[in-house]
Formats: structure tokens, C-alpha cells, sequence
């Protein structure tokens, strides 16, 4: 099909043309009570595009009637689910809400105005072209119709019957061009104002701050469980020892409990569940992470200094994520080295650090760049603090200050 008849076959043209003439049923209306559509002249059609504007300024002041208007925009202005083609998603720019501000009444209201006069300016044209189609059939067939339309109609007699189609696609790419003119003021007029934006921008950064906090927390705590079973098994198997199976089986099982009540309180946020999620563990439950490092075989040595109690909830989870994710680390990177950990609560500052020595000639055994470790640094960035990680010497080093006041 050439591309110029495309319009022609849209959905869309239709439902655009039926919007602009129910605009116009309001005016013909208004314009039948005054000034009467009985015998109109030109002042009287003038009227009729004046005399109904203050009705739909003082409906545009209803906060409501931006939400109405934005809802039949949608439906009958943009390619949807009721047209022959995919819909191209601007729809979604016509809010929906009603009016929040004078300025959203006004461009309310400045919508309504358009509509009307384009409405009826379309009504108009294709109460007289339509006229004049018959007009044209009248002359074809030998029948006198004058006076339907005041648009000139050649006297062709038979030939005029050749006119019809010119007149349509006449009618019907001017309702295509007044369908379009309206499609793209709405998008202006109806659009969603500043503040609508900021608070669609602001919703869509918390669902991304909420992502990515999940991500992080089945990275931290699948990553850890499936690293400790996965050097337990080795463990184990080289071991040779009834008893030694016996205590890895057992690490392996209570990490594995712990990973899947993590997983369940991930999937309960993701399901928006009613019911509340269950805590998540803080700093003070750290001795099960250090319990399966030391099962695995790594030789931890941890020193506290300071009350961990008095640590805020939001520090000491994410603490406790910081541990998970560098102990994951060691064990996956450098197998079981001896490990340092390093837990201080002082001046208003929560210090967490592990060290672990690097296998001889891997400087950088445990990379910079892993997933595991940015995630490390945007917890710390997120509460305000800061994190360090690389070689210190001939060690790997996780030093993290995370304020506590």
C-alpha cells in the first residue's frame, strides 16, 4: 500500500475525527440556544465558537477534569490496543492525575479551548464537504440538490461523479492533519507538569535503589552459602576423614539454612507480601559468619573493641554484609588462609576490616573490580562512609568506616 493511503486505513484517524466531534457536539449545543442554528449568519457562527469557552474554562478549574480529559486522550488520540498498528507509547506521557496546581488548570483549560475550536472547525468542514459529496452524486444522477453546501460545486452533469473521490481524501487527510495537531497539544497541554515528573523520577530512582539493594543482598548471601559448601566439599573429600565430613556436612548445612531464609526474605519483598519481612541479620549474629569460615578450615582471629550493641540497625546489617561479602572473598580467592578481622566501634565511627595474606605471586589475588567489591563501596557510599580495598603490603585488605552518631 503506498505510504500516503496508510493514514487513511488507521484506527487511530477514526477515533481521532469521532474526539474532535464530540468537541463540537457541546458547541452546536450551546449555538442552539444562542444564537439559534435556525437560519446562522457569520456573526452567529462566531458566536458559536465564543459562547461556550467560558463553560469549559469553568470546567477546566475542576481538578477532575484534567484527569477526564487525560483519559480520553489516551484512549482515542494514540495507537493503542483499538488500532491496526503497535502502539508507540506516547500515550503514557498524557497524565492521568488531576489538576495539583493554577498552572494545571490553566493548561487544562487552554487543552479545552483547543479541542473546542478545532472540533468545530472540523465538524464544520465535514458537515460541508460531505454536502457537497452529494451534491456532486445529485448532479451524476440527474437530480437537482443545490444549496446542501456552500462550497462551489462545478456544473459537470455526469462528469461530477469524478469529483466524489477528491472531495473524500480532501475531508479525510484534513481530519488526519487536525487529528495529529491534536495528538501533539496534548502531549504539551496534558502532559504531566514538573512536579508530576519529579515524583515519576524519584519513584523510579527508589525502584532502582531497591533493585540494586536486592541484587546486593542475593550476591552477598547465595555468593557466601554456595562458597562455603563448594570449599567444605573440597575440603572434605581431600581430608579423607570420617569426622572431619561429619563437621563440613554440618557447616555446609547450617550455611545453606541461613542462605535460604536470606532468599525468603528477598522473594517476600519482591511479592510485596503482606505480611513483614523478617529481620535481616546484623553485626551481633557475626559469629555465624565467622563459625563457617572457621569450618571450612581458615583460621580466624577477630577482635572487638567497643559496644556493637549501640550500632544503628541500617550501620550494622549493612556491617554485616560488608563481612559476608570480604570472608566470601577470602575464601573463594585465596582458599584458607589465615584471616584478620578487625570490628571497632569508637569515636562515633564503625571500623571494619579483614586481612588475609595473598598466595606468593598474586599481588592482586582478589581483584578491585568484582561485582562483590563495588557492592562493598555503595554500601559504605549509602551510609555515608568509605571504603578501601586492595593490597596493603603483602596482604588484601577490606577497611571500611561507616559513621555511627
Amino acid at each position: 500500500m503506498p505510504r500516503f493511503l496508510v493514514p487513511l486505513v488507521r484506527a487511530v484517524t477514526y477515533t481521532r475525527w469521532l474526539h474532535l466531534l464530540c468537541a463540537a457536539a457541546f458547541a452546536f449545543v450551546c449555538g442552539a440556544v444562542f444564537p439559534g442554528l435556525s437560519s446562522p449568519t457569520a456573526r452567529d457562527w462566531l458566536l458559536v465558537y465564543v459562547v461556550p469557552v467560558p463553560f469549559v474554562v469553568a470546567f477546566a478549574l475542576l481538578p477532575v477534569a484534567r484527569r477526564a480529559e487525560g483519559l480520553q486522550a489516551r484512549l482515542m488520540l494514540f495507537p493503542g490496543g483499538h488500532a491496526r498498528v503497535a502502539g508507540s507509547g506516547e500515550e503514557s506521557r498524557v497524565s492521568v492525575a488531576p489538576s495539583a496546581s493554577w498552572a494545571d488548570r490553566g493548561r487544562t483549560a487552554a487543552w479545552l479551548v483547543l479541542r473546542l475550536v478545532l472540533g468545530l472547525s472540523v465538524a464544520l468542514a465535514t458537515s460541508q464537504l460531505m454536502a457537497l459529496v452529494l451534491e456532486l452524486t445529485g448532479a451524476a444522477a440527474g437530480r437537482a440538490t443545490d444549496g446542501l453546501s456552500v462550497v462551489p460545486r462545478p456544473d459537470w452533469g455526469r462528469a461530477s461523479v469524478l469529483l466524489v473521490p477528491v472531495v473524500l481524501l480532501v475531508l479525510l487527510y484534513a481530519v488526519v492533519g487536525a487529528g495529529r495537531l491534536t495528538a501533539r497539544a496534548a502531549l504539551t497541554l496534558l502532559g504531566p507538569s514538573a512536579t508530576e515528573r519529579l515524583a515519576a523520577l524519584e519513584e523510579r530512582t527508589e525502584q532502582l535503589l531497591e533493585r540494586n539493594r536486592i541484587a546486593r543482598e542475593l550476591h552477598d548471601s547465595i555468593g557466601h552459602a554456595l562458597t562455603v559448601a563448594v570449599v567444605q566439599a573440597g575440603a572434605a573429600r581431600a581430608a579423607g576423614d570420617p569426622a572431619f565430613t561429619d563437621r563440613a556436612l554440618d557447616a555446609i548445612e547450617e550455611t545453606g539454612r541461613a542462605a535460604l531464609e536470606d532468599l525468603e526474605r528477598v522473594l517476600v519483598v519482591l511479592r510485596e507480601a503482606e505480611r513483614p519481612a523478617s529481620s535481616r541479620p546484623t553485626l551481633q549474629e557475626a559469629d555465624r559468619l565467622l563459625d563457617s569460615a572457621r569450618a571450612s578450615g581458615t583460621k580466624v582471629e577477630v577482635t572487638v573493641s567497643g559496644p556493637l550493641e549501640t550500632v544503628p540497625g541500617p550501620v550494622s546489617r549493612e556491617g554485616y554484609r560488608i563481612l559476608q561479602e570480604a570472608l566470601t572473598n577470602v575464601l573463594r580467592h585465596c582458599g584458607t588462609v589465615p584471616v584478620t578481622v578487625l570490628l571497632q566501634v569508637a569515636d562515633r565511627q564503625l571500623t571494619l576490616e579483614v586481612r588475609n595474606p595473598l598466595p606468593s605471586g598474586r599481588v592482586s589475588a582478589t581483584g578491585g573490580t568484582g561485582s562483590g567489591l563495588r557492592g562493598v563501596r555503595e554500601r559504605a557510599a549509602l551510609l555515608g562512609g568509605e571504603a578501601r580495598t586492595g593490597p596493603h603490603g603483602d596482604a588484601w585488605q577490606v577497611h571500611v568506616e561507616l559513621p555511627v552518631g
